[in-house]
This record gives structure tokens, C-alpha cells and sequence, in this order.
């Protein structure tokens, strides 16, 4: 999505753009850690960001980290694909079936606004505290997000394009792969993006109040020692697994998506 607004902007290149990132970057590493130096910041409840990132370093060269980043994707990724596998498809089924649609509405949006970390015990309780807990309660924030956008991308369908399909006699399954298909995806992949967020918050939520692994775990057991370099560390590798995983929803969705025109009316190159 950043990319398709760099590609439509025609302002800035590259280069440029890098810079000013790494600029912003900068600016708020450099004032996080002048406000340590001259007081403003206290060190033991901000740490600092040389702190932090020598000690994400060490930690990144232990086996240790790992073992706890390996369960954390895990919960994550079986969230995020169940999530979105379920959203698909009840987003697609009520999509195109208003009667149902008519019926489920209210109770969609009763459970859409349930708080879900108060899910969280409830689902350690019924799976334990292994992974399943974390899991189900990630799949409870993925669901909604990824249903609510299919749902209205089917809304959003063309009637005319609707209409002339099906004066060329096209039938339903046609329809649905020719017309509503191509027509969700869009959607899809701009929930998804915002899935993978939630998937790993369900995760980390899920670890922080039960666990015995887990980044959310070590996260909690760094707050129970006063340990503000360790939980500001915890947070440091959380963000870049984030980046990585959306990097890999981005590299996805241009693949699928290389029809779809930029801002500037042209094709996205593949």
C-alpha cells in the first residue's frame, strides 16, 4: 500500500525517500536518548536505545530467543491463516446471501464488540495454556477484520459490471471467480496487512496473561524484574517480526494483484 502510494506520488524517488525514514528514525532515537542524558527521561522506566539495542543484539545471538520466537510465529501464523481462511469465507457466504446476511447481522455485531481480552482466560481455560489459547484468541481479532472487508468488498461490486456478465451468460460460479472474486481481493489484502498486527498481539496478549514461552512471556517476565532494557528489547524484536511478515503479505499481494492500476492510472510493473 506504501509502495502503490510511492509509485502515484511521482514526487520523490527512492533515494530520497529512504532518507527522510531514516531521518524520522533518527529524530526519535536522538531525542529518546538526550532525554535519558539530561534527565527528562528517566532511564530506569524508558531505558535508553543504546541499552536496548545492545541487548536485542546479544539476545539475537543466543538459542534461547529463538526457541521463544519460534512458538510465537507459530501461534501467529495459525491465527492469521485460520482468521483469514474463516473470514474469506463467512465474509463471501454472507456476501452473497442477503437473507443470511439479514439473519447473523445483529450477531456478528455483538460478537465484533466484545472486548477480546477478556476471551483470553476464558479460552485458556477451555484449551489449557498451550498454544490453542493463544491461537483462538488471536483468531477472535483476525476474523472480524478480514470478514468486514470481504463482506464489503462484495458489496461493492459493479452492478453494471454485474449486469453484463450475466447478459453474456455467465453463470454463478463464473460470477463468483470472474466478478466478485478480483473484486474482493483488494479488500483482502488491505485486511491483511492489519491481520497480521492483530494475529501477533492475540499471541502476545495470550502468552502475557499464561505462559511458560513465548516473546510475550519474556516480555511479562523482563516487567516482574523491573527489567525495562529486557521489555523495551522484547518490544524491539516484536516490531521487526511484524515488518518482516507484512513484507511477506506485500510480496503476495503484488503478485496477485499485478492487474490492479496505480494512482497514476498505469499497471503496476511485476
Amino acid at each position: 500500500m506504501a509502495d502503490a502510494a510511492w509509485k502515484g506520488s511521482g514526487t520523490i524517488g527512492r533515494a530520497p525517500l529512504f532518507g527522510l525514514r531514516a531521518a524520522v528514525l533518527i529524530a526519535v532515537l536522538g531525542f529518546w536518548h538526550l532525554g535519558g542524558r539530561l534527565g527528562f527521561l528517566d532511564p530506569f522506566f524508558f531505558a535508553t536505545p543504546i541499552d536496548v539495542i545492545a541487548r536485542t543484539w546479544t539476545d539475537l545471538g543466543t538459542v534461547d530467543i529463538y526457541r521463544h520466537l519460534w512458538i510465537t510465529t507459530i501461534e501467529t501464523l495459525l491465527a492469521f491463516a485460520i482468521g483469514t481462511i474463516g473470514g474469506i469465507a463467512v465474509g463471501f457466504w454472507l456476501g452473497l446471501a442477503p437473507l443470511a446476511s439479514l439473519v447473523f447481522d445483529p450477531y456478528i455485531k455483538a460478537a465484533n464488540a466484545l472486548p477480546r481480552v477478556v476471551l483470553a482466560p476464558i479460552f485458556a481455560l477451555w484449551l489449557g495454556l498451550g498454544i490453542w489459547s493463544k491461537v483462538a484468541l488471536g483468531v477472535s481479532l483476525v476474523f472480524f477484520i478480514v470478514f468486514f472487508n470481504v463482506y464489503q468488498g462484495i458489496k461493492e461490486v459493479s452492478p453494471v459490471v454485474l449486469a453484463n456478465a450475466r447478459m453474456l451468460g455467465a453463470s454463478r460460479r463464473q460470477l463468483l471467480r470472474a466478478v466478485y472474486l478480483p473484486s474482493a481481493l483488494s479488500w483482502v489484502f488491505s485486511s491483511l496487512h492489519t491481520a497480521v498486527g492483530f494475529a501477533l498481539v492475540g499471541a502476545v496478549v495470550g502468552e502475557y496473561l499464561g505462559s511458560a514461552a513465548g516473546l510475550g512471556y519474556r516480555i511479562h517476565q523482563a516487567e516482574g524484574v523491573f527489567d525495562t532494557v529486557g521489555v523495551f528489547s522484547g518490544m524491539l524484536i516484536l516490531t521487526i517480526f511484524v515488518i518482516l511478515v507484512d513484507a511477506g503479505v506485500s510480496f503476495v499481494e503484488n503478485r496477485f494483484l499485478v492487474w490492479r492500476p496505480d494512482a497514476g492510472g498505469r499497471p503496476d510493473a511485476a
